[in-house]
């Protein structure tokens, strides 16, 4: 028997207009703030609308479920996005732009030359511009004596398994910026967020070094899957 309730012409699926208006992802936003909202709620507010016979809602679960998870869909690079269903070349460039101006909105802090007083602030920097990188790189964020940012230099490359970091070359750049402090951080391309027993002697090396010329290294970040991981906040910086 054929049966009615599974007749997409006689039953179509509901719009997000008629959903109830405190499940519609907009008013969601509005109400309690984008930090309410689901990866797939955020996304589909992002694409407006759906595939043919789909709410947008519907298509972005099905664009994370089959590319995602979010961070690595957004890691893709504007023409692979284009040729993503629910996509497509307008939508790709529309996205690009929007994670671009995340990425300066991030940086206006450390360009303005700001205190860092937030030691959480230095973290996001740091996935922001190292996250998703394919190779390990290493970082360095120069800070003068009232720990405002003077430079931020990807200093040293590697493999994925790890980038060969020199002391010697990281002291030499920090008193051409007249650096009094600094802050450092590496990603794990593996996605492992533990900073591995090489992690903390590099860091060891390092703070040794800088101390030499009356340079502190404040923290060294690990950047992977989940939040950054402080070497400081471990006490092993």
């Amino acid at each position: 028997m054929h049966d009615a309730l599974q007749d997409p012409i006689a039953n179509p699926p509901l719009h997000i207009r008629d959903w109830p208006a405190a499940e519609r992802p907009r008013e969601k936003l509005l109400a309690r703030g984008p930090g309410a909202l689901s990866d797939g709620e955020l996304l589909a507010i992002f694409l407006g609308s759906g595939l043919r016979g789909q709410d947008a809602v519907t298509t972005a679960r099905q664009l994370l479920a089959a590319h995602g998870p979010l961070r690595r869909l957004l890691e893709c690079a504007p023409p692979e996005l284009a040729q993503l269903p629910g996509l497509g070349p307008a939508r790709a460039c529309k996205l690009a732009a929007a994670l671009e101006l995340a990425h300066r909105h991030l940086s206006a802090e450390l360009e303005r030359g700001e205190t860092m007083s937030d030691p959480g602030a230095a973290g996001r920097y740091f996935a922001q511009r190292l996250r998703g990188r394919p190779h390990e790189v290493f970082a360095v964020l120069f800070l003068d004596a009232c720990h405002r940012a003077l430079a931020f230099e990807e200093m040293f490359q590697g493999t994925l398994d790890g980038a060969e970091v020199h002391p010697r070359e990281v002291v030499r750049r920090a008193l051409a910026h007249n650096a009094a402090a600094l802050i450092v951080g590496h990603n794990h391309p593996s996605g492992n967020r533990e900073p591995s027993a090489a992690d903390r002697a590099v860091t060891a090396r390092l703070k040794h070094a800088l101390a030499l010329v009356d340079l502190r290294l404040l923290d060294h970040f690990v950047i992977a899957d989940g939040p950054p991981v402080s070497l400081a906040a471990r006490g092993w910086v």
